[in-house]
């Protein structure tokens, strides 16, 4: 456990120092869909260049309405008994990187790509269960990107790719989660908005941990995202085509602070923040700094 809380600082305070090394004047807000994936001739940098894939931010308080103390899924089998005393104050973080694998796949078009994000609540304000992570989640990807520019409406869609996803929060029995998608991105962009959509197929296991969680969380994304001079708004959008009443929304705002270093403001309303908690309906308020974004 000591060793998690040295791993967490030691990333923290990197990030910190080169954000604070960084010329406010030269400062990239948003990158385009190109910039980001590396569409146009003009934006490709080659292979195995490391760099920040989803957002990276750390809540230094996250405020929950509700605490997940009895953590189950609907089948029964993986039910806790435990009964956990969370706080429900807590801080979380997000760290997020991808690199291209392979460059010019499929009549040198496509571009292959891995990523992994992790995302952790920490109970740092609990000393009853000893300052203890109550869920950590992993998601390793890989993805397979082509550039675009069909015209639509007054913009244009710039990718279509297809993604391989595995995500689980690394447990034992009984609070085992985890599923596995196969992820169609499609990345339309008009003047300073970028909008992506991710509709998902929930690939079948056999030993399903959480066999409802597509009807909480959803079985596609929507991610809207915009900025006024430095200034950054962002949404994420889960839900379900099958059921009206669950899914889950995420309002981001992002603000300068020093440098590269910004503020970021989080409110999330559903179910799913967590994959401990798919099945759980909360609101949640968090504010602390912004690393990166998409």
């Amino acid at each position: 456990m000591l060793q998690q809380y040295k791993t967490t600082l030691f990333i923290f305070l990197i990030f910190t120092f080169a954000s604070a090394q960084i010329d406010p004047d030269k400062v990239i807000i948003r990158k385009t869909l190109s910039e980001a994936w590396e569409l146009d001739s003009i934006d490709k940098q080659g292979t195995f260049r490391l760099m920040s894939y989803r957002p990276i931010y750390f809540s230094a308080a996250r405020w929950s309405s509700r605490r997940n103390t009895e953590p189950f899924n609907e089948s029964g089998e993986f039910q806790s008994k435990d009964k956990n005393i969370f706080n429900n104050i807590e801080t979380k973080f997000q760290i997020s990187f991808k690199t291209k694998v392979i460059q010019g796949l499929l009549f040198g078009t496509g571009d292959l790509w891995v990523g992994y994000t992790q995302k952790a609540h920490w109970q740092v304000y609990n000393k009853t269960l000893s300052r203890a992570f109550r869920e950590v989640n992993y998601e390793p990807e890989v993805m397979l990107n082509f550039p675009t520019k069909i015209p639509l409406f007054k913009g244009h869609i710039r990718t279509v790719g297809l993604t391989l996803n595995h995500q689980s929060n690394g447990k034992d029995i009984p609070t085992s989660r985890s599923w596995n998608r196969i992820i169609l991105n499609i990345g339309y962009e008009y003047k300073n908005w970028n909008i992506n959509f991710r509709p998902w197929y929930r690939m079948p296991d056999d030993e399903d941990e959480n066999p409802g969680i597509t009807r909480s969380v959803g079985d596609a994304e929507l991610e809207v995202a915009t900025h006024f001079g430095k200034h950054e708004f962002y949404t994420i959008i889960n839900h379900s085509f099958s059921t009206l009443e669950k899914g889950n929304i995420q309002l981001n705002y992002v603000f300068p602070i020093h440098g590269h270093l910004r503020g970021h403001a989080q409110v999330f309303q559903g179910y799913g923040e967590t994959l401990i908690d798919y099945n759980i309906q909360q609101t949640t308020i968090g504010i602390g700094v912004s690393f990166a974004n998409w």
